[in-house]
């Protein structure tokens, strides 16, 4: 699938607020390099252009920090509940949910590794719960439930509500898909 009007419409949405010729940007433990001139996301660690799905992700939000973020609403949501997904949460299941089942779900502890390499940190939630800070004022909850005889595994990913002022829907999907992925 090509990414390319997407991206196109993110940077012509971006430079139309005439932004600071060069910025960086950390998502999650990444930072990267948005060169205005060359209309180029770099990632610095290793140099290279970002894929085009997660360019637009940073297009996007640094758009809307530039704008202005919206205050945290210090309430957490799930994907269910974010205005006009009902269509989308078979995917975002499928997508986010499912692979931190298959991976942590009979050993949800094991999560905590990622507290060393990732803006994350422990909360009482669930049986375990990780707060991760995927772009600064953007954090996204992950919970786990461990099985037992009588239930499997669950987990379950919120949000802060301010999200959806930030992201389109399609934009949480990859955003938490990225997210999951480096858990």
């Amino acid at each position: 699938m090509s990414y390319e009007l997407a991206v196109s419409k993110a940077w012509e949405e971006f430079l139309n607020l005439r932004p600071e010729d060069e910025i960086r940007v950390r998502f999650l433990s990444d930072e990267y390099s948005v060169n205005l001139n060359n209309k180029e996301i770099i990632y610095l660690s290793s140099n290279v252009p970002a894929k085009d799905y997660t360019a637009i992700l940073i297009l996007h939000y640094l758009t809307q920090r530039s704008k202005g973020l919206p205050t945290l609403a210090n309430e957490w949501v799930s994907f269910k509940e974010l205005s006009g997904i009902e269509g989308y949460y078979p995917t975002f299941r499928k997508r986010a949910i499912e692979p931190i089942i298959k991976k942590y779900g009979s050993q949800p502890e094991r999560v905590l590794t990622v507290l060393d390499r990732l803006p994350a940190k422990r909360i009482k939630q669930g049986d375990m719960g990780v707060i991760l800070e995927v772009f600064k004022g953007v954090p996204l909850l992950v919970m786990f439930w461990r099985g037992d005889e009588e239930f499997a595994p669950e987990a379950n990913i919120l949000f802060d509500k301010s999200i959806a002022q930030i992201f389109c829907t399609e934009d949480i999907i990859v955003l938490t898909e990225l997210t999951i992925e480096q858990l």
